[in-house]
């Protein structure tokens, strides 16, 4: 790859796949090996990254998610077959369930696609999930043509736009949630499968964005930002320092906290057009690809006992009055705002308290604060409307003066 000053940069990744590779060969290379760990418990996620117009999403979803030529069909409803085909060969004595979700992030606010009328939903995040999107609709599935009917009804309340690169444009970022719940006699196995078709970066003066859709292009490059962002801090800290990672810089990098920097599987298809004239952008895309792939994996099976196969002599959670003993006596050897960076890391880890009562905590606070603010927006419109009667009411008792 040469960039604009002729300078030749060399990129190694795992595989090249050119504009006449097979989407079968993409699908076997990279998700394959993701689908049949979420269906054995362990976390998976797949995301398309690059320019508008360069085939994210003909990758993700092909020419059309429900009609299509075989060989052209893409990574999403590939991964509805594999994750049929898997359960299928596993047997009869495991039981599994599937559930999908599928929401898209628009202008920094989370919309769920099956319902529209969910249009700011939170991300939040407990131990035993990690992180999801609270209230998106959740569809149990029982087969593949199920499965892509939904999806298509999904795809179908997408937002999308006209550009200069573009027919049809994404103007947000589009993830597909399968959860795959496992039952066996003396545990249960939950696994995720994410796939994540991002928003193009864009250059307004190759766009010609204007209006609404400038402002939509600006959040989608402010997000992808944010997202670089977090794969530089996950991969540019010294060694044996932690560095704060900005996950909670933009939706898309708390939404995807767990597919980079927690207990997941992940792979990114780097699309890039074949146009000398995005020669830049594809470059772009190149160095974004070859610093993810410096980012170390943690992947392993959540697993979770039912109840009463719990062993009885299994120790507590340690309690409130234990957590203070403990951190008073590290306050008085170290330093308040270590002590209190330790206390959360305690926290997240399930060390201290109940594993979800910090989230929810910050759950309800986040809920009454969207409570209290649709609350005075009902309250200003109310106003408005009362004020404009009274405007109305004087126009006539002047009138009738005049008379």
């Amino acid at each position: 790859m040469q960039d604009e000053k002729e300078e030749e940069i060399e990129f190694h990744f795992d595989r090249v796949f050119y504009q006449g590779s097979e989407q079968a060969n993409i699908y076997e290379f990279l998700a394959l090996p993701i689908v049949t760990g979420a269906v054995n418990g362990v976390n998976g996620a797949i995301v398309t990254y690059g320019q508008t117009g360069a085939g994210k999403t003909y990758s993700m979803e092909g020419p059309s998610i429900m009609d299509c030529d075989e060989n052209k069909k893409g990574l999403l409803p590939r991964v509805v077959d594999g994750l049929f085909s898997a359960i299928r060969l596993s047997g009869e004595m495991t039981k599994y369930t599937i559930n999908l979700s599928m929401v898209e992030i628009y202008m920094e606010r989370v919309r769920d696609l099956f319902d529209l009328s969910k249009d700011n939903l939170l991300i939040k995040e407990s131990r035993a999930q990690g992180i999801f999107v609270c209230g998106a609709t959740d569809i149990c599935i029982s087969d593949s043509a199920e499965a892509l009917r939904s999806l298509s009804i999904g795809i179908a309340n997408r937002a999308v736009g006209e550009t200069q690169m573009n027919m049809s444009s994404s103007r947000s970022h589009c993830v597909y949630i399968f959860t795959i719940q496992q039952e066996l006699k003396k545990e249960k196995r939950s696994g995720k499968v994410i796939l994540v078709d991002l928003a193009g970066s864009e250059k307004v003066e190759k766009t010609g964005a204007e209006g609404r859709v400038l402002e939509e292009a600006k959040t989608i490059n402010k997000s992808l930002s944010a997202l670089g962002n977090v794969i530089n801090a996950l991969t540019g800290s010294p060694q044996g320092r932690a560095n704060h990672i900005p996950y909670r810089d933009s939706k898309l990098t708390r939404i995807l906290q767990d597919a980079f920097g927690g207990n997941s599987q992940t792979a990114l298809l780097c699309c890039c057009s074949p146009s000398p004239s995005n020669a830049s952008e594809s470059l772009s895309t190149l160095r974004f690809g070859a610093r993810a792939k410096h980012i170390k994996a943690l992947a392993h099976v959540s697993l979770r006992e039912d109840e009463d196969t719990k062993s009885p002599g299994a120790l507590p959670v340690i309690k409130d009055e234990s957590c203070k003993r403990i951190l008073e006596k590290l306050r008085q050897k170290m330093k308040a705002e270590d002590v209190e960076l330790l206390e959360q890391l305690f926290v997240l880890e399930g060390i201290f308290f109940d594993p979800n009562s910090v989230e929810e905590v910050e759950a309800a606070y986040e809920d009454a604060t969207s409570r209290t603010i649709l609350s005075l927006q009902r309250s200003v419109e109310e106003l408005i409307a009362t004020v404009e009667e009274l405007k109305e009411e004087n126009k006539a008792l002047k009138s009738q003066i005049r008379s």
